[in-house]
């Protein structure tokens, strides 16, 4: 049995692209799949995954100067033969793998120079320096790795030019966390929901100020602020009349919302990498047969015009995004089929478990 071993100082244990995707398939594949975490909650054997933990690092600084080198080292210590890790501040200690002879991938989550101008706890005249310093050093170090793996078609395009090894594996939801049964119309109700981080930069102001326009329709909004104050700015605004904040809610809740809803909002501004992201909220409102009203960026709108699956707005304007609300909402005949044809493709095409036959490819030329 080849063992493997997954690396993150960032993301924790339960992550759902590292664990219950990639680990998880390897495991199935026969492999001894090993992943190490710095969250401070212990080992864990999960489904035959064995789950290392470091120690959780409190504060940014201390996980980039230590948690990061507790992570690596125990790593080593597990003996892998290939070394799959999934964050750019782990690029030094993917270098040092390389140099004790191992196989190592990098895992590009995130179009991280672009994702960088966006952060609202890095200074705003720092944002660009450090941006284009971790790009450089992305390039440099992604030239050394056998493999770069990219969670997008756009940021593979980036490597593909530095390293031949470089592929898309795309997040697609995994089919069995969802609930992919055809929508039951006749229990929907007067509501839209938005599910996911709430923060300026996805457009949220501009959907609580849509809401304004839409008496009688209620916004399920569910997730967290950040930062917490920017929860201050949204309940200030007239459209929070027509809106019901449910907090942070469990997958169980998710789909009763879902099934509830007859519209899913997706609206982010253009700022950082949404241009050329795809949200798993996109595809998991688009499992549970409901239309969208999402933001008319290229990459989306040609999955959403290709699938006939929702509506393209801008969305800086709070009435392009009201109109196509009560578009979707007034004609329930085209939305419902806008809905099944979301949930076709989901279940056809935009899934995990199509996906992670890259992955294991991947792994049979290395390992």
């Amino acid at each position: 049995m080849k063992r493997v071993c997954h690396l993150s100082s960032v993301h924790h244990r339960y992550d759902t692209r590292i664990l219950l995707k990639e680990c998880l398939s390897l495991h199935r594949q026969g492999y001894e799949v090993h992943l190490v975490v710095a969250d401070g909650k212990g080992f864990e054997n999960y489904q035959g995954i064995q789950i290392h933990d470091t120690g959780r690092a409190n504060g940014r600084m201390a996980r980039f100067l230590k948690a990061t080198k507790a992570v690596y080292k125990k790593g080593l210590e597990l003996n892998a033969e290939v070394y799959h890790f999934h964050d750019a501040e782990l690029i030094p200690f993917g270098i040092k793998l390389k140099k004790q002879g191992k196989k190592v991938i990098y895992d590009s989550h995130e179009d991280l120079p672009r994702q960088l101008m966006s952060k609202h706890y890095i200074n705003f005249l720092l944002r660009k320096p450090i941006s284009v310093l971790l790009e450089w050093y992305e390039d440099y170090a992604s030239k050394k790795f056998d493999f770069v793996i990219t969670a997008t078609p756009h940021i593979r395009q980036r490597f593909s030019k530095l390293n031949k090894n470089s592929l898309d594996i795309n997040n697609y939801p995994l089919l069995s966390e969802l609930n992919t049964e055809a929508s039951d119309w006749s229990k929907k109700k007067n509501e839209v929901c938005y599910i996911g981080s709430i923060t300026q930069i996805r457009g949220l102001e501009e959907v609580i100020d849509a809401m304004e326009y839409l008496p009688g329709i209620m916004l399920n909004l569910a997730g967290s602020f950040a930062p917490p104050s920017f929860k201050e700015n949204l309940t200030a605004r007239k459209g929070w009349l027509n809106t019901r904040y449910l907090g942070q809610i469990d997958r169980d809740e998710v789909k009763r919302v879902l099934r509830q809803s007859q519209v899913g909002l997706v609206t982010f501004l253009p700022f950082g990498n949404h241009t050329h992201s795809q949200p798993n909220k996109l595809f998991e409102y688009m499992a549970q047969g409901i239309p969208l009203v999402a933001s008319d960026f290229e990459l989306w709108k040609a999955i959403i015009e290709k699938v006939n699956c929702g509506i393209c707005v801008d969305p800086g304007n709070s009435k392009a995004i009201a109109q196509a609300i009560e578009l979707l909402m007034g004609d329930k005949a085209k939305a419902q089929q806008m809905g099944e044809n979301g949930r076709s493709a989901v279940l056809n095409t935009y899934n995990w478990e199509s996906e992670e036959k890259k992955l294991i490819q991947i792994y049979r030329e290395l390992a």
